[in-house]
């Protein structure tokens, strides 16, 4: 029967994959929608982020959405909030964050947002030192190519382009290399620009400018502030000379991959890896930088950021469904199988010569920095939603996932990486899921002087995996995924990408900071004392006010909202009881009943 499943899967995979080749060519895409709504004007509003939904499901409302153009205009928005004691918070263009980021506290309904996407120009540029200043809400690709054009780089940024620059240093985003300063961007921060509230009128504003830069403290807590500091509206950046880039993807077997992680970290200055457990494979990307005099036009155009066919990807998002539903984990491996296969043989995106994919003609690819650092075409072009899509655009029934991203201590990778592979071999159909989903990517970031940064150089590990519609419907070896998120968070003290995970992710996250919490919790204060734009959910983060980021209820582990202590935290109507994980007995995990 299980046989009858897969050879289905098989049959159902092939048609999605030769449609997806068929759109992988496609140029032009819907934009996503706005993540702010309003019922009048910009009155009676909901704020979500790009994804339709936060960890707990709930529907953020606020009273208003502001757009400010320039600083003044925002001193002016602070402070008439600030006068009023009213809750605030910034949003961003695109908002990606999966945490609530974005939601006011307060009472529902009754704060502001303050949207950045009209700060959107560059202010500054010193081709002597180097030295770019931007507005807050300038959109990374904007960035990169605004600096491109007096010959200079961004050292690293995130894969994703979908970001704006305040965004991505606020939640600590990156690329991969420890080599220097590292991959996370808000190393090249050198000063910011803040409008911050105030208790008492300054200069006739409830609200003031907080200028940083490299001698001030208190940088060290604006570089990745979470948005609970006040609003950015400036951010100077160091750059560099435009380089090239060297890549080839070299496929390996899996054995024994672990005791190479700190190595090859060590050698390739951009690299990082891929790794698909259940095909047993690695992915190394080889990732060099050369000379700008070097030969070579290529550029980086990830698949999964490309436009889609919203037809299949809502065809793919169905089988998937249909996959959960019968149990048939055989079906994924076959479908992932396909889908690893095809991306591997195209370049995973990349292009020798820019335009189609057939213009991927082998390795290496070599380029300009500010082609190949970042990609996201799906958010370029028109209005054209029933053609083309964002693959996890909510207006169409398409992709739905959690995002488990966690950095270990390089020094302790290799025994995590040890660990998930026991759990693989106990369950070798369990982690096919996340190879839809670009299986485990493994990401190099160095210790950090900001408070929120990195304590130590660490392997950042990103895992996405299927996410029901229905919060009470558990997944596929749900307790697999679990127990891995556990060993990585807790047995070896991993930090959570602060704009990814569920709220599992940041349990004890304080504790994990130590100190430089401490001096974060103690800038907040100075900056915001009235907690005007502090949250329930960075509030529960910092353990302040009583508040708690466990929200503990029937089903709540299927989210992540809690780990399970009893079975009613799990789904016991479809046979999901509350269990000591396998390989991690401390883990507490939801587990079908005939897995145990």
């Amino acid at each position: 029967m299980q046989l009858s499943k897969s050879f289905s899967s098989m049959g159902a995979a092939l048609i999605l994959l030769g449609l997806l080749i068929i759109s992988l060519s496609l140029v032009s895409c819907s934009p996503p929608g706005p993540v702010v709504t309003c019922t009048s004007g910009n009155s009676n509003c909901t704020v979500t982020n790009s994804y339709g939904a936060f960890p707990d499901r709930s529907i953020c409302r606020v009273a208003s959405v502001a757009y400010p153009s320039n600083e003044t205009h925002l001193l002016e928005i602070v402070s008439n909030a600030s006068r009023r004691k009213q809750k605030m918070k910034a949003v961003t263009v695109y908002s990606h964050s999966i945490p609530k980021l974005s939601c006011p506290g307060g009472p529902a309904g009754e704060g502001l947002v303050i949207s950045t996407g009209r700060m959107n120009r560059t202010v500054s540029v010193d081709a002597a030192t180097r030295r770019m200043t931007v507005e807050a809400g300038m959109k990374l690709r904007a960035l990169i190519d605004a600096a491109a054009r007096f010959g200079l780089a961004v050292p690293h940024s995130p894969y994703w382009q979908g970001m704006t620059i305040g965004g991505l240093i606020g939640t600590g985003s990156h690329g991969s290399s420890v080599f220097g300063k590292g991959s996370a961007v808000h190393e090249y921060v050198v000063g910011v620009r803040l409008v911050v509230p105030t208790a008492e009128p300054v200069n006739g504003y409830y609200a003031r400018v907080v200028e940083l830069g490299e001698g001030d403290t208190d940088l060290l807590a604006a570089k990745v502030s979470l948005g609970v500091l006040g609003v950015i509206s400036q951010i100077t950046l160091q750059l560099e000379p435009m380089f090239k880039r060297n890549i080839t993807n070299r496929v390996e077997k899996d054995a024994g991959f672990e005791n190479k992680i700190v190595s090859f970290g060590e050698a390739t200055q951009h690299g990082d890896i891929t790794w698909y457990p259940s095909m047993r494979r690695v992915v190394y990307r080889d990732d060099f930088r050369v000379p700008v005099t070097t030969p070579g036009k290529g550029e980086n155009d990830f698949t999964g950021f490309r436009p889609q066919v919203s037809l299949v990807i809502t065809a793919a998002r169905g089988l998937e469904v249909a996959l959960e539903k019968t149990s048939n984990a055989g079906g994924k491996c076959v479908q992932s199988k396909l889908q690893v296969t095809t991306l591997l043989e195209t370049g995973m995106g990349l292009k020798n010569n820019g335009g189609s994919l057939l213009e991927f003609t082998g390795y290496p690819v070599i380029g300009n920095q500010s082609a190949m650092q970042t990609s996201g075409s799906c958010l370029n072009g028109n209005d054209d939603l029933l053609f083309t899509a964002c693959g996890w655009d909510p207006r169409i029934v398409g992709l739905f996932y959690h995002q488990t991203t966690v950095s270990v201590a390089l020094s302790k990778a290799s025994n995590f990486v040890a660990d998930v592979k026991q759990l693989r071999d106990m369950f070798p159909d369990a982690l096919c899921g996340t190879e839809l989903y670009s299986g485990f990517l493994m990401r190099y970031v160095r210790n950090s002087t900001a408070y929120l940064g990195k304590t130590e150089d660490s392997v950042d590990f990103d895992i996405t995996y299927y996410r029901s519609r229905d919060p009470k419907e558990p997944r596929l070896y749900e307790d697999v995924l679990e127990e891995v998120e556990q060993m990585a968070l807790f047995k070896y003290g991993g930090l959570p990408h602060w704009g990814k995970n569920r709220n599992v992710g940041f349990f004890g996250v304080r504790v994990k900071l130590g100190t430089k919490a401490d001096r974060f919790v103690e800038a907040m204060r100075r900056f915001d004392p009235q907690g005007l734009f502090s949250s329930e959910w960075t509030d529960g983060i910092f353990g302040l006010n009583g508040a708690d980021l466990a929200i503990v209820k029937k089903g709540c582990a299927l989210e992540g909202l809690c780990i399970c202590s009893m079975d009613e935290h799990c789904a016991p109507a479809d046979g999901y009881y509350c269990r000591p994980g396998f390989v991690y007995p401390q883990a507490r995990v939801c587990r079908k009943a005939n897995d145990s």
